[in-house]
């Protein structure tokens, strides 16, 4: 499915960017974060036209490389998920944090960081500035995403909100389940996209048994910064590869907090 968006993502309108530019320092806590690659902010609308709010954990290696969020495996899943709502542009995602989280660490964030007020307030500013009338729901998919979303006082009343987990979720079949359940709520919430790729979005069966290749979604162009390969956010060539790997970005076991390999498709 195509993007009704321009080319590429143009990036922040002047105030969501300036925003950016005040986020609350993580240096007091670079030991829970692959903190030297730098902050992860967004995917998708700033302009507060967004109908579906994504609210997830961290960014991860692929986002590292694309200068935006839930791009790599996770997030083809996700947009697979706003695919079936019918949603080809009018929606945001943001993280919990800003950072990409050390699994190891995440209880640790969860308490040491994610509550800080300097934290709260620049993410509830974040939601604010680019969350509009439009609202119609947001989705926070896993526990991180969910104690920020709570931490948001702001939620605009009548909003639908869903809490899923997390699309690299460990568990398949919780996974499964819960976005299943989900996706006819919302559908009888979220006003799809006004074009040809919003209705045949809407048409696609819900989730089954097993994850499938047609439950991913190939992460828009107009979701990305220009110049970026035509590759970047379409994964399927290795998830049918041999060996299999989801993403074709990631941390090398011999400098894990320091170096990222990005391996293309052969053409």
């Amino acid at each position: 499915m195509t993007s009704t968006q321009p080319g590429f993502d143009p990036g922040p309108p002047a105030a969501v960017a300036q925003h950016f530019a005040t986020l609350p320092s993580y240096a007091a806590h670079a030991g829970l974060f692959w903190f030297d690659w730098g902050p992860i902010l967004y995917r998708g609308r700033l302009d507060r036209s967004a109908r579906v709010l994504c609210l997830a954990s961290d960014p991860g290696p692929t986002e590292r490389v694309a200068h935006r969020t839930l791009v790599g495996d996770a997030g083809q899943r996700v947009q697979g998920f706003l695919t079936k709502l019918g949603l080809t542009s009018s929606y945001v995602c943001v993280n919990a944090y800003a950072y990409a989280l050390l699994p190891s660490k995440a209880d640790d964030a969860l308490t040491d960081v994610l509550p800080l007020p300097e934290q709260v307030a620049w993410r509830a500013t974040l939601l604010d500035l680019i969350t509009g009338p439009q609202l119609q729901a947001v989705v926070a998919f896993g526990g991180q995403a969910q104690a920020a979303l709570d931490l948001w006082a702001d939620l605009p009343a009548g909003v639908h909100v869903e809490r899923v987990p997390h699309p690299s979720s460990r568990s398949a079949s919780a996974l499964l389940t819960a976005w299943h359940a989900a996706i006819p709520r919302l559908r009888g919430i979220v006003t799809p996209d006004p074009d040809p790729d919003g209705a045949a979005g809407v048409a696609l069966p819900n989730y089954g048994t097993s994850f499938r290749e047609s439950d991913y979604a190939p992460i828009p162009r107009g979701d990305l910064p220009f110049g970026v390969p035509a590759f970047l956010g379409d994964d399927a060539w290795g998830r049918k590869a041999t060996p299999r790997h989801n993403n074709g970005v990631s941390r090398p076991s011999r400098d894990l907090l320091h170096t990222i390999e990005w391996v293309a498709p052969r053409s």
